[in-house]
């Protein structure tokens, strides 16, 4: 039999041409856990606002694959130590990085598991993925977990500036027609090295580290918090809590099997059932279970169902401040009075929080830039523009949104 040749050229509608870079990377393309990401938007609904942002995880995952190769191309040419095994170690963890992601990506994070965030599922799947692949993943793990003696591997996989961040800024950008998050990620990458065993980057490098911080900060509150998009994931997020609900009390829902699996019990851990469930479920089943749901019955579920596929979207009120608590009160009473709903039904036609980012973590290893004599400076202290005090600061927005009457 023929043996298939598995150095392959992708097309990217952002960076070009992209060589899959060993056999290992294509095996992992391949594979179903994989390509189940080419059926979920790397944006959730952010679609209703930038109609462009149709895009998947699995390409923001080729994408970063992409910047990786260039990344270790570079250090290498800086004379940095990465064997062959490293490098597909490192090309593996960010390829996978992003398979614990369940439908919609973020927008329905914590609704199929309790407690357990799509980095453990991750890790759960890379684990399970790796007992079929014979150990071939066992550098990748390291790395993922951080515990890989040459720690710079796992900054370029989750750091301050790693190949998912230049990638995903870069990506969302493009597809969005937002031109603020168009970030040098090329130049960034050009200007990476290796001092004392941690990722720094060259001084000349400072202007593209700044424009990045900005545009970050940017794309968060113009893209990926817009007001409007985040109304839609709070109400697809309602969508599913109230479809829990009902089949936890008897009612019989139409949804696929694995959705349904996860609407009639509480889910804590990624058991083998449960991985299995969640790795055959993607955006297909939540859009066919809206359509049925539209005329399941239930009028909450019908009004959140029928409002999502038609675009009738939850009104949003957001600011520095909690909303008026009398007009929180006064809207819930007047959409249970609207539609004959007893108080806690109407809850579900609204949804009420806040949200918080750091644009620069403190929690994180701080970028550090290197001059000509090696001496090192934190980007705090190197920077004659940035003001780190508000983007180390943690920014909390409050929000209030619920179906209009």
């Amino acid at each position: 039999m023929e043996t298939p040749n598995k150095l392959k050229i992708i097309n990217d509608p952002v960076f070009g041409f992209i060589k899959i870079p060993s056999e290992l990377i294509y095996d992992l393309l391949q594979h179903p856990y994989m390509l189940r990401l080419t059926r979920i938007k790397q944006l959730g609904l952010t679609s209703y606002v930038y109609p462009g942002t149709q895009h998947t995880r699995f390409q923001h995952s080729l994408g970063a694959l992409f910047l990786m190769t260039q990344a270790v191309a570079g250090l290498r040419s800086k004379g940095v130590e990465i064997s062959d095994e490293e490098a597909d170690g490192v090309y593996a963890a960010i390829t996978l990085h992003d398979i614990g992601h369940g439908p919609f990506s973020h927008t329905l994070e914590d609704s199929f598991f309790t407690g357990v965030s799509h980095e453990d599922i991750g890790l759960a799947v890379i684990n399970r993925l790796n007992a079929q692949m014979d150990g071939r993943l066992d550098i990748a793990i390291a790395i993922l977990k951080d515990v890989y003696p040459k720690k710079f591997l796992h900054e370029l996989v989750s750091g301050q500036l790693d190949m998912d961040r230049l990638d995903y800024l870069r990506r969302d950008s493009f597809f969005s027609g937002v031109s603020e998050g168009n970030i040098g990620s090329a130049r960034i990458i050009k200007m990476l090295d290796i001092k004392d065993g941690k990722l720094v980057v060259e001084a000349k490098g400072i202007y593209s580290i700044e424009n990045f911080l900005m545009s970050r900060r940017l794309m968060y509150w113009q893209v990926y918090f817009h007001k409007t998009a985040y109304a839609a994931e709070r109400m697809l997020h309602n969508t599913i809590a109230r479809a829990k609900l009902l089949q936890r009390k008897g009612k019989s829902l139409f949804a696929p099997g694995s959705l349904d699996f996860f609407l009639r019990d509480e889910v804590r851990e990624p058991s083998d059932e449960a991985l299995d469930c969640f790795m055959d479920l993607d955006d297909s089943d939540i859009w066919t279970s809206l359509k049925a749901w539209r005329h399941c019955g239930d009028k909450v579920l019908e009004i959140l169902s029928a409002g999502i596929l038609d675009r009738r979207l939850f009104k949003m009120q957001i600011g520095n401040n909690p909303v008026d608590s009398g007009f929180v009160d006064a809207t819930k009473a007047e959409i249970a009075r609207k539609f004959g709903l007893p108080p806690a039904d109407a809850e579900f036609l609204t949804a009420q929080g806040s949200v918080s980012q750091h644009i620069y973590k403190n929690s994180e290893a701080d970028i550090e830039i290197v001059y000509n004599n090696r001496e090192v400076k934190t980007v705090q202290e190197a920077s004659d523009m940035l003001d780190m005090k508000v983007l180390g600061k943690e920014v909390t927005k409050h929000y209030f949104c619920y179906y209009r009457v």
